[in-house]
């Protein structure tokens, strides 16, 4: 029995490490190309928050910076209400350039976080694993340097979000909006 319940774990083990390796990161990333301001303009997402929030989501502005330790700051500015908030988030670099972790201090949920594809100049796709006590999740997120991005970006980032087994009522382009767009200075 003991033999059997530690196969089980091992394959679970496994499987939760090739669904990491399975998600791919920008080949030759090059961070420093990644700072500045990006308008966050898709959100796909199978995590319970996702799908009680969906209906109120808008799009938002998010600043990246590099840390003197070679960390990314990550601070983004969104409407809630009639109110503009702000979340600041420290992605610690892997071993592997253009993959990060996180974890969240308010959740504490582990966040593995790929830099998918990005061209640095229109685009960034971003891909997160979530774990936490309560199971794991998928977010996939599409930036933009400019608060519009072509329909071939759009559905890249729709065809890579299904490719991660999220279904149509998942993935969300996000409504623009002109609320907290300035706040994000």
């Amino acid at each position: 029995m003991q033999a059997t319940l530690l196969s089980i774990l091992g394959l679970a083990l496994l499987g939760t490490l090739h669904a990491q390796d399975s998600i791919p990161v920008q080949t030759d990333f090059q961070q420093d190309k990644l700072t500045g301001r990006w308008y966050s303009i898709g959100l796909a997402s199978n995590s319970n928050w996702f799908k009680e929030k969906r209906h109120l989501m808008k799009m938002c502005t998010t600043i990246i910076s590099t840390t003197a330790e070679g960390n990314l700051e990550v601070t983004s500015t969104y409407p809630k209400g009639d109110q503009c908030v702000t979340r600041n988030s420290l992605y610690t670099k892997t071993e592997q350039p253009g993959r990060f972790s996180y974890t969240s201090p308010r959740w504490g949920s582990k966040h593995n976080i790929h830099v998918v594809d990005t061209n640095y100049v229109e685009y960034a796709l971003v891909a997160t694993q979530i774990s936490k006590s309560t199971g794991s999740s998928t977010m996939v997120l599409l930036y933009s340097r400019t608060k519009e991005l072509s329909p071939e970006r759009l559905e890249m980032f729709i065809q890579f979000s299904r490719e991660q087994g999220l279904t149509d009522d998942e993935i969300l382009i996000l409504p623009q909006t002109d609320k907290c767009m300035a706040d994000a200075a």
